[in-house]
């Protein structure tokens, strides 16, 4: 049998959307989780005293998410439907948890984002999430307009939010127009996985429809090879054994390889002789493929994690500095020129000075609004020139995208997250 496409798919959205709740909905409605349970969920939701949050417990967990009724960390969920096999990531609304929502949806390859019905306006957190998905590279984008029951299953309630929905999705550079807007009422299941009778006036498809017609994510085999280096294994008998997962390009057993920036800095090669998936021998590995593999000529203190291999022909990126544009999400002041927090690339978690603040932008529509800012704080994007402490390997998001996002820590809190425009290679 062909394996079916694989997508990653968050939920984003609004803190009380019912993003938990939709995704519960849609996982008991397809047979992914049974019965008994829903039914051992319902139990715990009525004695927490949050009855009707059994769909939510499905995802959340944690046992503080429960009683909190909160989604706080990312929770992965598999189910599938005829065409595709889902992992579906549900990112917290939360403000607090908006750490955890970069890493989901810089893992996506398409996002639903759940508004609920009973909001007169948009919520700041809706427009920072549609914000985010777009500097993250989520492309594909279905909205579900949720607790239309709430909303007594209101046309002129639908239209208003997708109007004003829409708008926000423009203002960010989505086409509004390919986006699909589904009413659904995820506490009772109406389109989301059923079509409903509540609502004769909507003709068109349910949620898991709209789903399963998501565009298959392209793999970037075009592209260069570019493999993170996520752990470097001693295996008696085989050697060095690096694993990582591809993220562009192809590798074939036999092609000449070099990992940058390698203990020196200079980089290393050498010749692929194995690799394996699953346990499994492979000839090639591909975008997506976790794989360890071993390499002729490479020895345990030549590589670590944060390495990136690429073909010796075409070499990963070393750069002295790089232009990034990112948005700040949770800094407890503001952040000015010198700052040097963490930067997570890719696999690399490496410092980085900011040496540059060079405009500040409209976080919801892109324009500058301050040239050299003196500093940028919550909620703002900009343009920023960096340099990094020590060897860094980051691509321009115009030639691999996959390879240009970042997120920056700071004392256990993601502050800013965004991606490498330009950059300048190190000499």
């Amino acid at each position: 049998m062909a394996e079916k496409t694989h997508i990653n798919l968050v939920f984003i959205g609004h803190v009380d959307a019912g993003k938990s709740t939709t995704v519960g909905r849609m996982l008991f409605d397809t047979g992914a989780i049974d019965e008994q349970t829903l039914r051992k969920l319902k139990e715990k939701a009525q004695e927490l005293g949050k009855a009707g949050f059994e769909f939510a417990f499905v995802m959340d967990n944690l046992k503080e998410e429960r009683e909190r009724g909160v989604t706080i960390d990312l929770a992965h969920k598999k189910f599938e439907t005829d065409k595709y096999y889902f992992t579906i990531i549900d990112a917290p609304g939360h403000k607090d948890f908006i750490k955890n929502m970069i890493t989901g949806a810089s893992q996506a390859d398409a996002g639903v984002l759940v508004v609920a019905a009973t909001d007169e306006d948009l919520q700041p957190q809706t427009k920072e999430h549609v914000f985010l998905a777009k500097t993250l590279g989520v492309t594909q984008l279905i909205v579900a307009i949720n607790k239309m029951d709430a909303a007594k299953f209101d046309e002129a309630k639908f239209n208003k939010l997708k109007e004003l929905v829409s708008g926000l999705l423009k203002s960010v550079g989505y086409k509004a127009e390919e986006v699909p807007f589904v009413p659904v009422a995820s506490l009772q299941g109406d389109n989301v996985a059923k079509k409903s009778e509540n609502m004769p006036w909507y003709d068109g498809k349910i949620l898991l429809e709209v789903m399963n017609d998501l565009k298959e994510p392209e793999k970037p085999t075009e592209l260069p090879l570019r493999l993170p280096i996520q752990d470097v294994y001693n295996i008696t008998g085989i050697g060095v054994v690096p694993v990582g997962r591809v993220e562009t390009g192809v590798m074939k057993i036999g092609d000449k390889v070099t990992f940058v920036p390698g203990r020196e800095g200079k980089g290393v090669s050498g010749e692929v002789k194995t690799i394996e998936m699953h346990h499994e021998q492979m000839q090639k590995a591909e975008p997506g493929d976790n794989i360890g593999f071993n390499v002729r000529g490479i020895g345990k203190k030549d590589i670590a994690r944060g390495d990136v291999l690429g073909h010796s022909d075409n070499v990963p990126t070393i750069a002295s500095e790089f232009t990034a544009q990112m948005v700040v999400l949770n800094h407890p002041t503001v952040v000015t020129v010198g700052y040097t927090p963490v930067f997570h690339i890719h696999t690399a978690q490496v410092a980085c000075q900011i040496i540059a603040i060079e405009k500040k932008l409209n976080p919801a529509t892109g324009e500058v609004v301050a040239e050299n800012p003196d500093f940028i704080k919550n909620g703002d994007a900009a343009i920023v020139k960096i340099k990094p402490v020590q060897p860094l390997v980051i691509e321009k998001q115009t030639d691999i995208p996959q390879m240009s996002r970042f997120a920056i820590r700071d004392s256990g809190a993601t502050v800013a997250a965004g991606m490498c425009i330009d950059l300048k290679k190190k000499e």
